[in-house]
């Protein structure tokens, strides 16, 4: 059983709607942390990493659909980012496996089927820009990977939206990167393996949210990594 589906006491939702809302604060959450919030919607539940103000509001949560469902992601109506971390997800056009990354600008959500054994959903809403119209889904087992820019580093584009940038990125075992600053931030999650970097260590499941031109120098040791990774979108407002 992953980390993703491992069974936690559900808490209830946080009264205000605001979860980690303070974009200028670095966040780490680690699966032994989870703590799962039932929806409206019987069988669904949500392990919220950041939200701001109630449903309909930016967010990024891991969803649980723990049976089978005909919707229409009635959680999210506007923009939603999808990866598919456990089980099948199933739209009017076609069905994504597991590892599927896929975007659905506001406008375009489409009538949504979880499969019968249901399926575990990384998911950020309400988080695009305005030009961001078009549709895409990456199948992330048939796609190409890329040197990266380090030794022992491979890279997985999969979006790029003036200064948004996401990606998969494979860490080799013992792959040591500089220390770097992100203009706009960074948001790491930890799909396989163990990251680090000078302040701790990420297991599995682990969610990382640096503000704005905060540095690290991130590592690997025996076990490497896998990580998604999204940077640029965490820009103050004022500049």
């Amino acid at each position: 059983m992953s980390v993703f589906s491992n069974q936690h006491t559900l808490a209830s939702s946080p009264e205000d709607g605001y979860v980690n809302g303070d974009i200028h604060q670095r966040v780490v959450i680690k699966p032994e942390e989870y703590s799962w919030t039932a929806s409206s919607r019987l069988g669904v539940e949500q392990m919220p990493f950041d939200r701001i103000g109630s449903d309909s509001v930016r967010s990024t949560n891991i969803v649980r659909y723990t049976s089978h469902h005909e919707l229409a992601l009635n959680l999210y109506d506007g923009d939603t980012e999808i990866f598919i971390l456990e089980g099948t997800f199933t739209d009017d056009q076609r069905e994504y496996p597991v590892g599927t990354y896929v975007r659905n600008p506001i406008g375009t959500l489409p009538r949504a089927r979880v499969g019968t054994q249901g399926c575990i959903l990384f998911i950020k809403a309400y988080q695009f820009s305005q030009n961001d119209k078009q549709p895409m889904a990456i199948n992330t087992h048939q796609a190409t990977w890329r040197p990266g820019i380090a030794d022992g580093l491979q890279v997985m584009p999969l979006h790029e939206n003036e200064h948004e940038h996401v990606a998969l990125v494979r860490w080799a075992p013992h792959t040591q990167f500089t220390q770097h600053s992100h203009r706009g931030g960074e948001e790491i999650l930890v799909l396989e393996g163990i990251f680090y970097d000078e302040h701790d260590r990420y297991p599995t499941g682990s969610w990382i949210r640096s503000p704005h031109l905060s540095t690290h120098t991130p590592f690997t040791k025996e076990e490497g990594a896998l990580i998604y990774v999204k940077v640029g979108h965490l820009l103050p407002t004022h500049i």
